[in-house]
């Protein structure tokens, strides 16, 4: 793996999974693999989960971390090309990216829409650029339009889950049905997660692992490219039905883009519509605005699969740096 910015960059998802939940019985069973080597992550926007999951899978592996706060402790960076540099921006991405990637083996990068230009932000322009100048291999910790360390975790959660029902993902007689809910919040947030998850969900389906439905208000359609064979349903309750998983996640407009449109109808999931799935597990990503997105009754009732998920961004993140760093040895 030279990358990992989307489930594109996975040659072989079920053997991706199974490392993932193999380190988790045996964390340091390749704490030699990384020794020497050097783990770069730059965020360009507040992380709590992302980087402390992804420094300690680092330092299982025995690789030295270094992190940067580019936003609070770098220069103003510039991405045009053939500008004339006379504004606010001090430093150009290419010298920036190419400099980091002296300094460490692999890079990890984190950078937010603006949520003002749908066609820059969907460009991944500002990530394109880097993984291009910095010459290293380049794990994503979340872009303008994806957030793929994630969605590992949410798959080896459900993987893990959905064993104490049938079998794993691999063998089970029915297949889990998957719910992607959009939920109300009081400003516009990216399609970086609902995008991710839809992507890698349409994959697992398409390898016959999963049943996948969204389930959001009409105007809130995510762009298709994420969501090749699911069911979208604009009817939360009748979605809901016989749903083994329910992913609870808030996204703005992609097509009015960036904007909250009105929804009349109560879409925050609760245990009123818990009681209408398959006695459903319930994940997010976190953080959650409690009873806002996600009532609080589940969040600290049985159902909830918040924290699991959570640590399981540790083992996603060191599956793919430990399929990084055995590529660097070829």
């Amino acid at each position: 793996m030279k990358k990992f910015t989307s489930v594109h960059d996975v040659a072989d998802l079920k053997s991706l999974i199974k490392d993932a939940s193999d380190l988790k019985q045996n964390p340091y069973q390749f704490a030699e693999l990384g020794k020497h080597k050097t783990l770069g992550l730059i965020f360009m926007n507040p992380s709590l989960r992302t980087r402390l999951s992804t420094q300690k899978a680092a330092i299982n592996l025995g690789m030295s971390v270094m992190v940067m706060n580019f936003d609070k402790e770098g220069w103003a960076l510039e991405t045009e090309d053939g500008i004339v540099m006379n504004g606010n921006t001090v430093e150009h991405i290419r010298e920036a990216a190419a400099v980091m990637g002296q300094y460490c083996d692999i890079l990890g990068l984190r950078s937010f829409p603006k949520l003002q230009d749908r066609e820059e932000d969907y460009s991944e322009q500002f990530f394109n650029k880097f993984m291009e100048y910095a010459n290293v291999p380049v794990l994503s910790l979340e872009s303008a339009t994806r957030h793929p360390l994630q969605s590992l975790a949410d798959l080896l959660t459900i993987s893990e889950t959905w064993a104490d029902k049938s079998a794993n993902l691999t063998g089970a007689a029915k297949l889990p049905k998957v719910v992607l809910a959009w939920a109300p919040h009081v400003k516009p947030l990216p399609q970086a997660v609902p995008n991710s998850f839809a992507e890698w969900m349409c994959k697992a389906q398409a390898e016959g692992l999963i049943e996948f439905e969204i389930a959001h208000p009409e105007g809130y359609e995510l762009a298709p490219d994420f969501t090749p064979g699911a069911k979208i349903n604009h009817n939360f309750e009748d979605a809901l039905k016989g749903a083994d998983y329910v992913y609870v996640k808030n996204w703005s407009s992609y097509q009015d883009y960036g904007k909250i449109l009105p929804v009349s109808d109560n879409w925050m999931m609760d245990n009123q519509k818990l009681s209408l799935t398959q006695n459903a597990k319930v994940m997010h990503c976190l953080p959650v605005r409690r009873n806002l997105e996600l009532a609080a009754e589940i969040l600290d009732g049985p159902n909830s699969l918040v924290i699991q998920e959570a640590g399981n961004r540790l083992w996603a993140a060191q599956a793919v740096l430990k399929n990084m760093l055995e590529n660097l040895q070829k």
